[in-house]
C-alpha cells in the first residue's frame, strides 16, 4: 500500500514536470497593461450621465420614474415643478436635485429605458475610483460633467424600448 502510494507520487510529479516542461518552451500569450475605453464591446456601460436638449435647457422633467422602477432603490428625484421654456415658451418640469449612489447600483439600465425624455444616460467610462463613499455618489453636477467628459453608450432610452417593441417587424 504504502509502495503504491509513493510509486503514484512520483508518477503525479513527472507528469507535472512535463506540463512545466512544456510550456517553457513556448512565448507567453499574456499582455500588459489595462485595455482602454475604446477596446471594450460596444454594449459595455459603466456610469450614468444626465443630458441638455436641443435647446440647451435640462432634459430630466421630474418626473420620478427612474426613482420608481430602480430596483436598488438607488436614484432620489427631487422635482422643481412647473417653469415656463424661455426656449419653446411651453410649461415644462423642471429638477430640483437628482442624486444616483454607484456603490449599491447593479447597472440594470432600467432608468434609462423608462425616461419618457432620454435625460438619463448610460457612459462607457467609470468614474475615478475614491477614497470615501461619498466618491461614488454622483450628484446633478457630477451627472451633467459625465455628459461632455465621458463617451455615451450607444442606446438612449427611446432606442431601448423601440428595439423591444413586440409590433415591430423582424425581418
Amino acid at each position: 500500500m504504502r509502495r503504491s502510494l509513493s510509486l503514484r507520487w512520483i508518477w503525479q510529479s513527472l507528469k507535472a514536470l512535463g506540463v512545466t516542461g512544456k510550456h517553457v518552451l513556448f512565448e507567453p500569450r499574456t499582455t500588459e497593461g489595462i485595455r482602454s475605453a475604446e477596446s471594450r464591446a460596444p454594449r459595455y456601460r459603466a456610469s450614468f450621465a444626465l443630458v441638455h436638449d436641443e435647446h440647451g435647457e435640462e432634459a430630466c422633467i421630474g418626473c420620478s420614474l427612474c426613482e420608481k422602477i430602480c430596483p436598488s432603490t438607488v436614484i432620489t428625484v427631487v422635482p422643481g415643478g412647473k417653469v415656463e421654456s424661455p426656449a419653446t415658451g411651453k410649461k415644462r418640469g423642471t429638477l430640483e436635485d437628482f442624486t444616483l449612489d454607484l456603490q449599491a447600483c447593479i447597472i440594470c439600465e432600467l432608468c434609462v429605458q423608462v425616461c419618457p425624455v432620454d435625460a438619463i444616460v448610460m457612459v462607457r467610462e467609470q468614474e475615478t475610483p475614491g477614497y470615501s463613499r461619498e466618491d461614488l455618489v454622483l450628484t446633478m453636477d457630477k451627472l451633467y460633467a459625465n455628459e461632455h467628459d465621458k463617451p455615451r453608450y450607444w442606446g438612449s432610452g427611446s432606442a431601448l424600448m423601440e428595439m423591444q417593441d413586440p409590433k415591430k417587424e423582424v425581418g
